[in-house]
């Protein structure tokens, strides 16, 4: 079993900036890709960022060239980082793992990011 558990989010005002941290714990023997989801009011939850276990990254377009994800494997954390915050950025932010060799799927609770004036 594998817990997530977020840190990080919190209001910020446009083109401001905020990192989101993630760490795993319980136990664990290799984690797979690493990701950050979120999910706005009325909407379905989409696939903000993702990073595999040898550091290959892939966006959603509508955050690239603003968002940066990277993790470290030593320390089974992953991290967000935000920059240019936008209004539409808004919504619970969800970080995910995946655990070889079942490929098991793993979600923390959430951290809220407010983008607002």
């Amino acid at each position: 079993q594998v817990q997530l558990v977020e840190s990080g989010g919190g209001l910020v005002q446009p083109g401001g900036s905020l990192r989101l941290s993630c760490v795993a714990s319980g136990h664990i023997f290799e984690i797979g890709a690493m990701a950050w989801y979120r999910q706005a009011p009325g909407k379905q939850r989409e696939q903000v960022a993702r990073i595999t276990s040898s550091g290959v990254t892939n966006y959603a377009d509508s955050v690239k060239g603003r968002f940066t994800i990277s993790r470290d494997n030593s320390k089974n954390r992953v991290w967000l980082q935000m920059n240019g915050l936008k209004p539409e950025d808004t919504a619970v932010y969800y970080c995910y793992a995946n655990t070889p060799p079942t490929w098991r799927d793993y979600w923390g609770q959430g951290t809220q990011v407010t983008v607002s004036s």
